[in-house]
């Protein structure tokens, strides 16, 4: 297996054009010819400019030259891709369109056409100069912040019918200064609104908003060379997809075989969004994950330190909130975000984690049992939950006999559950973000005989094909495989391979999509990780933006607009290879109809369902408001609304479990904060998708015994035999 096989399914999928990366870092804008934009500098004892240096300038024609000959997608820098990567480097910059006027951006248009030539011989100025001005802009907007909080906020009206847009990124730009002076006087109110309704004081919200913004002047005046040149070559990067990407030496240093800015201490996976950190994914087994309180999309405010006050990192570069989340292990850190449900970015909840290593044998397979009955017959399923594709490379390579896997972990787990003598298996793949291809490939094995997993073509069109070439098999039985909107990668070539043999039905939510392959490439200053593969199915179509389909669908809380390969810009596109030979176990299509009629029976009836559709219905009607009040009795309405719907939905999940319902949304705050801070309460049993996948089971059980089983009749009879 090559290093390109390994980190292609451990990386977790980061957003092209409008994540933007530190655009808090503000400065002045520079002249220069022949690109030069001008307008008026800042003072030159508060600000100096940022220049590029000719290591960067090596550094981009390097890039430039992989992206255009190496690179997977076929693209041309001509004009078209010129204007794409002026926009969407805007949109790194001022994603929400809030310091940038129109005229200003019709200023910095007169490069538009023009980028492309430069890029690809090395003039960066005219990058450089569009990032100053954006900075400078962002200085004059966080000053005219301060200005009004020093005037006092007991001065703002908020009996007015006024109302502010939630996300700008698709607004126009406002044409001159005085209509961002308005915009920002929205803003402003809205964020003392959002802590009036919390319960702040006039003076305590005054100084959580300075300390904001002073912290956002700080890091203005600290501009580094590094920052415009990594977010100009992510804008153009980003064109091809939005995993191939720019690394500067610093993130290089903390870039690791996941292809993701893991965190050593809490286990999450960040990347930048505009001006926030925004969560990506929870390391299974780590703390926040175990914690149960941090989700993802979930976007990061503010960072405190046991016993410390709260920094802010609203517009801080991602490699220094990375930095600053990190710490010893055992204590603690406290991470103020703005919850991804939220409709409003200025309602936020504070999460304490402690910090901690991911232990491997945390990220291990686990199993359990479910029993069911079907017409005075009973069934027993095995569940067997796989939280990450991993391999203990160091024990293995040290030849140790025992080291950990997740196909030697579940072949175990497996003849552990045939002691117990299950009539069918339930793999949970839910949240599994993927990890180690050879793994994926292996444990695709231990339910087929031989036969190829997973294609892989590259720019020249040549395909390799992986196969399992080991005839044993450790389970032949029917199979039910979880998905939801977090499988990817590994997973879904898992799944997917399931899928086309027959071997078992796929259950769940449609996967991520992310089914390309990404090298880390050296450069004179820094390096580029680049896609230059993609993953394709036995079956020929690709695992890329489309993911794997269900062949029965569960509803999910996760936003598929937010979160899957098809939510990114500039994603590669889905399409087919020819198959390749492989065996068909079982054809599910003339009993598909009568399961899929027997599991939405079970869910009109199923209070827990209706309480999940209730709840998935209520987040999707908060995302569907783009506008929010800032009349304060309008608010108040507006915000006890939501509270009472979150409170209904809580309460009646409690009453299913016989528990005593909440008084108030702060009682269930509170209990919520217990139940993560001790971990001995959680609740152990299996959730009722797990269930509903033992139920789908004992229904083909009940239907056809056989189902989905590579073992001939006469095995199988004597299969039967010996368990009765």
């Amino acid at each position: 297996m090559t290093i390109a096989e390994k980190i292609s399914v451990r990386h977790t999928p980061f957003k092209s054009a409008r994540m933007g990366v530190c655009q808090a870092l503000t400065i002045a804008l520079l002249l220069s010819a022949p690109f030069g934009v001008h307008a008026k500098a800042a003072e030159p004892d508060k600000y100096t400019p940022v220049a590029p240096t000719i290591d960067q300038a090596r550094a981009n024609i390097l890039i430039a030259r992989q992206l255009q000959f190496t690179h997977f997608r076929d693209l041309s820098i001509n004009d078209k891709l010129s204007g794409d990567v002026f926009d969407a480097y805007l949109s790194y910059l001022d994603g929400q369109k809030i310091y940038l006027t129109g005229s200003d951006v019709q200023t910095l248009g007169k490069v538009r056409s023009r980028l492309g030539s430069a890029l690809k011989t090395g003039q960066l100025q005219p990058g450089f100069d569009i990032y100053n001005l954006v900075q400078q802009r962002v200085i004059e907007r966080l000053h005219f912040a301060l200005d009004t909080l020093d005037d006092g906020i007991e001065n703002l009206n908020f009996n007015t019918h006024e109302s502010i847009l939630l996300d700008r990124s698709d607004a126009e730009w406002e044409p001159d200064k005085k209509a961002l002076d308005e915009l920002w006087m929205k803003r402003i109110k809205n964020a003392v609104l959002a802590q009036r309704l919390s319960g702040a004081e006039d003076d305590a919200i005054t100084d959580t908003l300075k300390r904001r913004y002073e912290g956002q002047l700080k890091r203005a005046y600290q501009a580094r060379s590094e920052d415009a040149f990594q977010a100009y070559m992510n804008a153009f990067t980003g064109m091809w997809d939005p995993h191939t990407s720019y690394f500067s030496p610093r993130t290089s240093e903390n870039f690791n075989i996941n292809m993701s800015l893991s965190l050593e201490g809490i286990g999450a996976v960040l990347q930048a969004d505009n001006e926030y950190t925004k969560v990506v994914r929870l390391v299974p087994g780590g703390p926040a994950s175990k914690q149960g309180q941090l989700k993802p999309a979930d976007r990061i405010v503010s960072v405190a330190q046991e016993g410390e006050k709260p920094v802010n990192v609203i517009g801080w570069r991602l490699d220094e909130v990375v930095d600053l989340i990190r710490g010893p292990r055992n204590s603690v850190v406290t991470l103020e975000v703005v919850p991804a449900s939220a409709t409003d970015e200025t309602l936020t909840k504070s999460i304490a984690i402690s910090r901690d290593q991911v232990k491997l044998e945390e990220q291990s397979a686990s199993k359990d049992t479910i029993e069911f009955e079907r017409n005075g017959e009973k069934y027993t399923v095995g569940v067997i939950t796989v939280p990450t594709f991993y391999a203990d490379f160091r024990a293995m390579q040290a030849g140790d006999p025992n080291y950990k896997s997740t196909t030697r972990d579940v072949r175990k787990l497996i003849a552990e559950l045939e002691q117990d003598n299950v009539d069918g298996l339930v793999i949970d793949l839910r949240n599994n973000g993927g990890g180690a291809l050879n793994e994926a490939n292996d444990l695709v094995g231990l339910f087929i005989d031989t036969g190829p997993t997973v294609q892989i073509r590259n720019s020249s069109n040549e395909v390799q094909v992986l196969s399992d070439n080991d005839a044993s098999v450790a389970y032949g039985g029917p199979l039910v495989v979880l998905t939801n909107r977090m499988s990817a990668s590994a997973s879904e070539i898992f799944a997917g391979a399931i899928q086309d043999y027959g071997r078992g039905l796929i259950v769940g939510s449609q996967t991520f999509g992310k089914g390309t392959v990404q090298a880390v490439r050296p450069l004179n200053h820094g390096q580029l990780k680049i896609t230059q593969s993609k993953f394709y199915r036995v079956s020929g179509g690709s695992t890329q933006h489309k993911g794997v389909i269900p062949d029965i669908e569960i509803p999910s809380r996760i936003d598929k607009t937010r979160i899957g390969e098809d939510a990114l810009d500039h994603a590669l596109p889905w399409d087919q290879i020819d198959a390749v030979p492989h065996a068909r176990y079982f054809d599910f299509s003339g009993i598909i109809d009568e399961l899929r009629a027997r599991h939405e029976n079970r869910f009109a009836h199923s209070a827990e369902f209706s309480l999940l559709q209730q709840e998935i219905d209520f987040l999707k009607d908060q995302r569907l408001r783009d506008t929010v009040s800032l009349n304060l009795d309008e608010r108040t309405v507006e915000q006890k609304q939501i509270e009472r719907t979150q409170l209904t939905i809580a309460n009646a999940r409690r009453e299913l479990r016989g528990e005593a319902p909440f008084d108030s949304l702060e009682a269930l705050e509170d209990w919520q904060d217990q139940q993560a801070a001790d971990l001995s309460t959680k609740d152990e049993e299996l959730d009722f998708v797990i269930r509903e996948g033992g139920d789908i089971m004992a229904d083909m059980l009940e239907l056809d015994k056989r189902m989905a089983s590579i073992l001939t009749p006469q095995q199988f009879a004597a299969q039967a035999e010996t368990k009765q």
